[in-house]
């Protein structure tokens, strides 16, 4: 038995589980098997390799939050785009009970590039420069590797970034050992497509399996992890 199934008591263990359970989730580490994803088809048997939520995280939203989405996301992913839109919904119905975490699982040819640049923007804008700019290269691909890099700076202009720079940053790719750990960590999880999210909340780790899920299906879950956390 791992220290997080051991600090978590054994009544609120059950009625969470079973309530996740029933939304598509595995509660971390019991194996239970989850109905047919709605877009992808994720397993996660061992979350050790999910790090913590870190300073340099990219977050929206309460940072000492209840509950912390933390989403491995592609840009060309058509289920990311639409999870998105979903993910932003929920962060304003909680009122700071929950934040979301941006974390990057390449899987498409273009996706490690427009990651640099999102990271990029991050850099020379800051956490809100970051949100804005991923935002709107979503709102540009439609998905599958269908996004002109030629439009990546020309979103930096309209951030109000510096074009000089932001090219020179986006150049150098000085990025992708970040973006490649963080999709290597995510595949260790067991990660088979994207989205694959985990909720952070009471000290555990609570993966969702079904990938793009809709924000009814959102609020469930997380009603019941804040109920019982």
């Amino acid at each position: 038995m791992n220290n997080q199934k051991q600090s978590l008591s054994i009544p609120i263990a059950i009625i969470i589980a079973g309530a996740l359970i029933a939304f598509g989730i595995y509660w971390t580490g019991r194996g239970q098997a989850a109905p047919k994803p709605v877009a992808t088809t994720q397993s996660a048997s061992d979350l050790s390799s999910i790090a913590p939520i870190q300073p340099t995280d990219h977050i929206l939203g309460n940072p000492k939050a209840k509950v912390v989405i933390v989403e491995y996301s592609d840009t060309e992913c058509p289920f990311c785009k639409q999870f998105q839109d979903t993910l932003h919904q929920v962060v304003e119905s909680y009122n700071g009970q929950v934040a979301w975490v941006f974390r990057h699982f390449p899987v498409h040819t273009k996706s490690v590039n427009e990651g640099n640049a999102i990271e990029c923007a991050a850099e020379l804008g800051g956490n809100d420069t970051f949100w804005k700019y991923t935002d709107e290269v979503f709102s540009e691909t439609n998905s599958n590797d269908s996004l002109d890099p030629a439009v990546l700076p020309q979103i930096a202009v309209k951030e109000g970034l510096d074009p000089t720079k932001f090219n020179a940053c986006l150049s150098a790719a000085k990025y992708t050992d970040k973006i490649n750990k963080d999709r290597s960590d995510v595949v260790a999880a067991g990660a088979e497509g994207t989205p694959f999210s985990v909720i952070f909340a009471a000290g555990q780790k609570i993966p969702i399996t079904q990938g793009a899920l809709p924000f009814a299906d959102m609020k469930n879950i997380i009603d019941t992890v804040l109920k019982n956390s």
